[in-house]
């Protein structure tokens, strides 16, 4: 059997009795990092720890044949990341749907998990949530990947480094807006901390005291539908006259602070008014 054995992210007390039974008990102990879960297992005080083999993102596609043909001779082998729950951005469920294709049975042995822990402490919506992991480090590739994102009905959450928050959180606002947000860090760690905010205001936050330490969670409120009760006649209006003043740039963002608007959805409105206004000389 394959056991999925959930460790924990931060406080060692999270662990439970039936995972530290399981990981004393199983034949071969398959880890993100050999020498991470060996120190883990040893603060952990297992009485007996069994061997331990690499499985990782570099070396799955080698190694998950190997494992594969020692669960089908019985060894039974326990799957971990390197804190909190497996298969959660990493390649174990590859692992997991080769099990299920050759008939290997598979459990879970629940525990801690960043995800649904930042989601609790952030406040903002849990019944509908989409979890994306690390967004693309190179700007234009992240900028992308948030537009494909944008208009989905769940709350957002994201995993980041602190060396890139400010940078993360500057594409959120310009690509989905200024949405209720909360950045999550060392969940159940001494120094643990959310702090919530609009986007412009964490930006601001973080810009002025440097971004926080430790591993990062950020969670992002969905999407909203705007609704707004101005007409068309009066929204186009108010765009032209506010373009005799404005910029484009500037326009969206006065009328999106007027009206709650879509950002995107009205900066299209305000190039087409823009490009028809100059056809007839406004």
């Amino acid at each position: 059997m394959l056991y999925l054995v959930s460790t924990p992210i931060g406080n060692l007390g999270d662990i439970s009795e039936r995972a530290k039974k399981t990981l004393e008990n199983v034949d071969l102990i398959a880890c993100e990092d050999t020498r991470t879960s060996k120190q883990l297992f040893s603060l952990l005080g297992l009485s007996v720890i069994p061997p331990l083999t690499p499985y990782h993102e570099h070396n799955a596609d080698t190694a998950r044949p190997r494992l594969l043909e020692k669960l089908k001779k019985g060894v039974s082998i326990a799957l971990v990341s390197d804190a909190g729950t497996p298969l959660v951005s990493d390649p174990g469920y590859k692992l997991v749907r080769a099990c299920r294709e050759q008939g290997i049975q598979v459990t879970t042995v629940p525990g801690a998990n960043a995800v649904l822990s930042a989601l609790q402490l952030s406040g903002l919506p849990s019944d509908s949530f989409f979890f994306k992991g690390f967004l693309p480090p190179k700007k234009h590739a992240r900028q992308q990947m948030l537009k494909e994102l944008e208009t989905i009905p769940a709350t957002l959450i994201f995993y980041e480094t602190s060396h890139r928050l400010i940078e993360m959180l500057s594409d959120l606002r310009l690509v989905l807006g200024d949405r209720e947000t909360a950045v999550v860090r060392e969940i159940t760690k001494k120094f643990e901390e959310t702090k919530n905010g609009l986007l412009s205001e964490l930006i601001d936050r973080y810009t002025q005291e440097g971004a926080p330490k430790g591993e990062l969670v950020v969670v992002v409120d969905r999407y909203k539908k705007a609704e707004s009760s101005v007409s068309t006649e009066d929204l186009t209006a108010l765009i032209q006259k506010t373009l005799r003043d404005y910029s484009v740039r500037d326009t969206v963002e006065q009328i999106v602070s007027l009206t709650g608007l879509n950002k995107r959805d009205l900066y299209k409105k305000v190039l087409e008014i823009k490009e028809n206004g100059g056809k007839n000389g406004l």
